[in-house]
C-alpha cells in the first residue's frame, strides 16, 4: 500500500481520534445497542437500528485511522534544515502577480487540510504547482478561473 504523507502534528490529531473512538464512543455504543435491546422485538426498534448504524460508522472510522496511521510517512520539516526549496509541511507565502494579495499556506496531508485554517492538501492545485519550486520563483497556477501567477516570497519550516 501507498505511504501517506503526515505532518507530527496530523498524526498526533489522528492518534487522539483513535483514542476517543476506542475508549469513548465505542463503550457508548455497545450501551445504547444493550439498552434497546432490552426493550424487546428488534424488528420495528428503532433505537436499536440506529446505534446499529453508528456502531458500523465507528467500526469503519476506526478501521481507516488504523490504516492511515499504520502506512503514514510522517515527516517533521522542523527538524530539516531550510534550504528555500518548498516541500511537504513547509509553510509558503505566496504573492498573487496581478492582484498583490499576499496568502500563505501550509503544505499538510489529505486529512489535515483546512482552507480556513490556511492549510492545504499536497494533492491540491496550488501544492501540486509549487512544490519544489524555491524563494523568489514565479509559479503558474491552473486555477477554474484560468492560470494565475503567484510569486514565492517566504518559505519557512516551521
Amino acid at each position: 500500500m501507498q505511504s501517506i504523507p503526515m505532518t507530527a502534528k496530523g498524526a498526533e490529531m489522528l492518534r487522539k481520534e483513535l483514542n476517543e473512538l476506542k475508549s469513548v464512543k465505542r463503550p457508548q455504543i455497545i450501551q445504547a445497542i444493550a439498552e434497546a435491546r432490552e426493550h424487546g422485538d428488534l424488528k420495528e426498534n428503532a433505537e436499536y437500528h440506529a446505534a446499529r448504524e453508528q456502531q458500523g460508522f465507528c467500526e469503519g472510522r476506526i478501521q481507516d485511522i488504523e490504516a492511515k496511521l499504520s502506512n503514514a510517512q510522517i515527516i517533521d520539516v522542523t527538524k530539516l534544515p531550510n534550504t528555500g526549496k518548498i516541500i511537504f509541511g513547509t509553510t509558503v507565502t505566496l504573492l498573487n502577480v496581478d492582484t498583490e494579495e499576499e496568502t500563505t499556506y501550509r503544505i499538510v496531508g489529505d486529512d489535515e487540510a483546512d482552507l480556513k485554517q490556511n492549510m492545504i492538501s499536497v494533492n491540491s492545485p496550488i501544492a501540486r504547482g509549487i512544490i519544489g519550486k524555491e524563494l523568489d520563483d514565479v509559479v503558474p497556477i491552473n486555477t477554474p478561473a484560468g492560470v494565475v501567477e503567484y510569486e514565492i516570497i517566504d518559505v519557512k519550516y516551521v
